[in-house]
């Protein structure tokens, strides 16, 4: 029997060429957007069935997680829907914060929250989440994104001691910078107290993101590789860009890590 995966955020970047992988390798996909019907690639392949679903409407997601299942029992789920804001957190409004927060980790929690009955009923299933390597390399101007990967980092390792025993593995892929329009569908706030900065960032992130960017069909190679590998393994780091920054990380220490950052964005000794 054809397993199947229900993936968020999949149309577009990271989700949409996951989707196709999975498909390619005979899985049935569930592949979840706010639009589908805007959707023109995925809905040309025959194992994969478009669901709409917006994972900060909680009501939406109790509806659409027992439609998938009536589809096919889901094997794996893949929580990759997420939002990007950048800017200092004084220009940032309080609904933008809602925003980021109920898409990046809230929503992330209600879906796999909906899901974990049936997976106990099965008494198997495998729960990955897009994560970040800037929950481990803080980057300038988006303390608050970071915050919320990091924050699924430590909710996956600790969801799996309550998860273990029902047969249900937990695991995060943590992958850098990508070569996506994520951040090009992103939302940036500006403050004039912090314009000067806040230009020199973007300038240098512009003129490096080419060269440190992974592609993102390395990426969903690893994410099919956490939902195969029958491993009890939670973290997978992936791509070159996020190895190098965790290494770096865990070799230099958060307070060498903070101060090369001013110097390479601010010219900050």
């Amino acid at each position: 029997m054809n397993k199947t995966i229900f993936i968020t955020g999949a149309s577009q970047g990271l989700g949409k060429v996951t989707a196709k992988l999975f498909a390619a390798k005979g899985w049935i996909v569930i592949a979840t957007m706010r639009n589908p019907e805007k959707e023109t690639e995925l809905s040309q392949l025959s194992n994969v069935h478009l669901l709409k679903l917006d994972i900060s409407n909680a009501k939406q997601i109790i509806d659409v997680v027992a439609d998938a299942e009536k589809i096919s029992p889901i094997d794996v789920l893949f929580n990759n829907a997420g939002f990007g804001l950048a800017g200092p957190l004084e220009a940032v409004t309080n609904s933008q914060l809602e925003k980021l927060i109920n898409t990046n980790l809230l929503g992330t929690i209600f879906v796999t929250k909906a899901f974990i009955p049936f997976f106990k009923k099965r008494n198997n299933g495998t729960i990955i989440t897009t994560t970040s390597s800037t929950a481990y390399i803080p980057y300038p101007f988006i303390a608050v994104y970071e915050a919320t990967k990091a924050a699924l980092e430590n909710w996956t390792a600790s969801m799996s001691y309550e998860l273990g025993r029902f047969g249900i593995d937990t695991k995060t892929v943590v992958p850098g910078y990508m070569q996506t329009n994520f951040g090009n569908n992103g939302e940036f706030v500006s403050h004039p107290d912090y314009q000067e900065d806040f230009n020199k960032y973007i300038k240098v992130l512009k003129s490096e993101i080419g060269s440190i960017s992974d592609n993102p069909e390395d990426i969903a190679m690893v994410v099919f590789e956490a939902a195969t590998d029958n491993k009890k393994q939670i973290n997978y780091i992936a791509g070159n860009h996020a190895t190098k920054e965790v290494e770096w990380f865990k070799k230099e220490g958060m307070e060498v890590v903070i101060q090369t950052m001013k110097e390479r964005f601010f010219d900050q000794k």
